[in-house]
C-alpha cells in the first residue's frame, strides 16, 4: 500500500492505518470516515460482513485493493496489484465522485421552518421542516399521519428568493410527531432550486490537488 498511501498523502487525505479488522471495525465506528481502503487479505471478508450488516454507521465509500479482488470483487471497486500511480489515482478520482454523490443523496440538512401543509383529503396540517435532503424531508407534526399520506405545500428554503411547490408522501412516522417524507412531486425548476440549495450545503473538502 506505500504507493497508495504517497498518493492520499500529495492530495492532503488525513488516514489511519488499521492492520487488523476488529481495529477497523471499532474505527468505522465512530462514524467520521470517508473513504474506506481495504488491502484485501484472508481476514478481510470478516471486515466487509460487519461493515455491510451495520446499520449504525455513515457507511463510507469503499475500494478493495487485491491482485485478484477474491469475493470483494464484482462488489466494491477494485484496484488490482501492484499499484501503480497511474491506476491509484484514477482509482481515488473515482472514489472521490463517489463519495460526493453518495453524500448528497443522504445526507439531510437541519432546517427549522414551520409551515402549513394540506392532506389528501384537503385538511390543514402544521408542520415544521426540520431537515432536507435529495430524496425527501424531515417533518415534525402534533397532527396524526400514518404512512402513505400526501402532503402539499410550498417552502422558501433558506437564502433563496422564491418559494417552491412540493408534494410529499409519508414513508415512516417517529416518537414525539417525527415524520420521514419522500418527494412525490415537484416541478422541474423546483427540482433545480432544490439540487442547487443542497449543493450549497456540500461539506465534502475538495483534495488540494486537483483529481
Amino acid at each position: 500500500m506505500s504507493t497508495m498511501s504517497r498518493l492520499l498523502e500529495e492530495l492532503s487525505i488525513a488516514t489511519n492505518v488499521c492492520p487488523r479488522p476488529a481495529q477497523a471495525v471499532n474505527y468505522l465506528a465512530e462514524g467520521n470516515t470517508d473513504l474506506l481502503i481495504v488491502d484485501w487479505e484472508e481476514d478481510s471478508a470478516e471486515l466487509l460482513q460487519r461493515f455491510n450488516q451495520s446499520h449504525r454507521w455513515c457507511k463510507p465509500t469503499v475500494m478493495v485493493v487485491s491482485e485478484s479482488g477474491g469475493t470483494a470483487s464484482g462488489t466494491y471497486p477494485l484496484l488490482r496489484r501492484p499499484v501503480t500511480s497511474e491506476a491509484g489515482a484514477q482509482s481515488l478520482k473515482q472514489a472521490y465522485f463517489r463519495m460526493l454523490q453518495d453524500h448528497r443523496q443522504h445526507t439531510r440538512y437541519a432546517v427549522a421552518i414551520s409551515l402549513t401543509a394540506s392532506d389528501q383529503e384537503g385538511r390543514i396540517v402544521p408542520v415544521t421542516v426540520t431537515n432536507i435532503g435529495e430524496g425527501g424531508i424531515g417533518l415534525s407534526t402534533k397532527e396524526l399521519l400514518t404512512r402513505g399520506d400526501v402532503l402539499s405545500f410550498s417552502l422558501l428554503l433558506p437564502d433563496t428568493d422564491t418559494p417552491i411547490d412540493i408534494e410529499t408522501r409519508v414513508q415512516w412516522t417517529g416518537q414525539y410527531g417525527a415524520v420521514g417524507c419522500a418527494f412525490a412531486r415537484i416541478g422541474p425548476a423546483d427540482r433545480n432550486v432544490v439540487d442547487n440549495w443542497l449543493k450549497s450545503k456540500c461539506r465534502i473538502k475538495k483534495p488540494l490537488v486537483e483529481l
